[in-house]
């Protein structure tokens, strides 16, 4: 299996885009806590979560063929089941993860990849644009708010509770996971 470092360059001969970077980085960050909680296997899960969205540039953010390159991408670097949940994490290129790990590993990434993307809207909209200001209660509250960063599946956010973790423990566990690395992500 590829090593965290050897990831990262990899990710960023993939990526140029700073902002998708820091996108992988909130992800793997979340699903490395996620793992902790749930006694999985953090390196493989947090690799998977910094390597999801390896493919996007190169797909030309064709949403039909992403996930599917980076499996191209990443053979023989991550175990299969982390592969299958890369592919399918973006249900519209038709991918369906086969083995139950992959399964499991699926939901708990598209349901970080979505919460990281709420936890950082929110710290946007704080007064210092902090994740340091960002509580529970803040990021319970744009969730339920339709109206606000309506790109965020909230459905897939709920795909945690597949994994027997609630939404509340999940939003906790995603913004101690993203003020760990606030700094990477400056903010």
């Amino acid at each position: 299996m590829i090593s965290r470092d050897e990831a990262l360059d990899l990710l960023r001969r993939y990526l140029r885009d700073d902002k998708m970077v820091k996108h992988c980085l909130s992800v793997e960050a979340i699903m490395r806590a996620l793992a902790r909680r749930l006694g999985e296997d953090e390196e493989v899960w947090g690799l998977t979560g910094l390597l999801h969205d390896i493919d996007y540039e190169v797909t030309s953010r064709d949403l039909s063929r992403h996930g599917l390159v980076a499996l191209d991408i990443l053979r023989g670097k991550l175990p299969d089941h982390a592969l299958e949940a890369i592919a399918g994490h973006n249900e519209l290129n038709g991918f369906k993860p086969g083995s139950p790990e992959g399964v499991r590993l699926a939901h708990a990434l598209r349901a970080s990849d979505h919460l990281s993307g709420l936890i950082i809207a929110t710290a946007l909209v704080m007064p210092g644009r902090k994740l340091s200001e960002v509580r529970v209660r803040s990021v319970r509250r744009k969730f339920k708010s339709k109206d606000f960063a309506r790109s965020i599946n909230r459905d897939r956010i709920r795909e945690v509770e597949e994994l027997g973790v609630g939404l509340e423990e999940f939003f906790s566990i995603g913004i101690e996971a993203l003020k760990g690395i606030s700094r990477e992500l400056g903010l």
